[in-house]
């Protein structure tokens, strides 16, 4: 598969979640398993950052690959950064319309990882966010990972969430377990805790979420992502 027909197969992929109310529906923020779900990760990236000495963000420049709608990168502000030093990119142009419209002041663009258009060294973290696990291309996967460093600072740090396990509902995605991100991002120490109890089920757990989303959570077999802190070397 060529690079430039991997770019088209996923902003097809994710564009058609867009148009999809049934998909866009599961991960509704009123279900509480939904918001179990992000509660998990958000604490365990804090968790992270603070072990990093990262926080607060002040004077930091982070950058989010995949940007979305733009809620991982607001909460970077939340702990500190400014949002003139918050920087998104996404394959579709709707997606970047609606998160500009959300966050005024955050610097938000259609931009391609393989070629980010940033200087070298330009940011402290760079957010990942199911991005790696969406490239089925592995020379496409290696150019982003390589993108990646190249505008990290030395000591820098990639804040990870992604898949560790297949999900056999979804062909367009594909697990990115250590041994996967090792390659992609050699040198780097990783830091990677297992988290994100199995969405469906997750889902169906109603009012009963706050008693059994923790439980689960200890169940290492349900434990679907990984959440990590990837540490750039100091040196080449």
């Amino acid at each position: 598969m060529g690079e430039v027909d991997e770019v088209a197969r996923i902003r097809g992929v994710y564009q058609r979640y867009q148009d999809d109310a049934a998909k866009l529906a599961q991960w509704s923020e009123a279900n509480l398993g939904n918001q179990a779900i992000e509660d998990e990760r958000t604490l365990l990236i804090r968790r992270l950052l603070a072990e990093a000495g990262l926080l607060p963000l002040t004077d930091r420049r982070v950058l989010d690959i995949g940007c979305g709608n733009g809620t991982e990168l607001a909460r970077m502000a939340e702990w500190g950064a400014a949002r003139e030093d918050l920087y998104g990119i996404d394959l579709l142009d709707d997606v970047v319309r609606t998160a500009r419209a959300q966050h005024p002041g955050v610097h938000i663009e259609v931009g391609n990882a393989e070629r980010l258009e940033f200087p070298d060294e330009s940011f402290d973290l760079v957010l990942l966010f199911t991005v790696l696990s969406s490239v089925l291309d592995e020379a496409m996967a290696r150019h982003i990972g390589a993108e990646v460093r190249r505008v990290l600072v030395p000591g820098g740090g990639v804040v990870w969430y992604d898949l560790r396990c297949p999900n056999p509902r979804n062909r367009a995605v594909r697990p990115l377990r250590r041994a996967a991100s090792e390659r992609l991002f050699p040198g780097f120490a990783m830091r990677l805790l297992p988290a994100t109890v199995l969405p469906p089920l997750a889902r169906r757990l109603g009012r009963f979420t706050p008693v059994w989303y923790p439980r689960l959570a200890r169940i290492g077999l349900l434990q679907t992502h990984y959440v990590g802190f990837l540490t750039k070397p100091l040196t080449v």
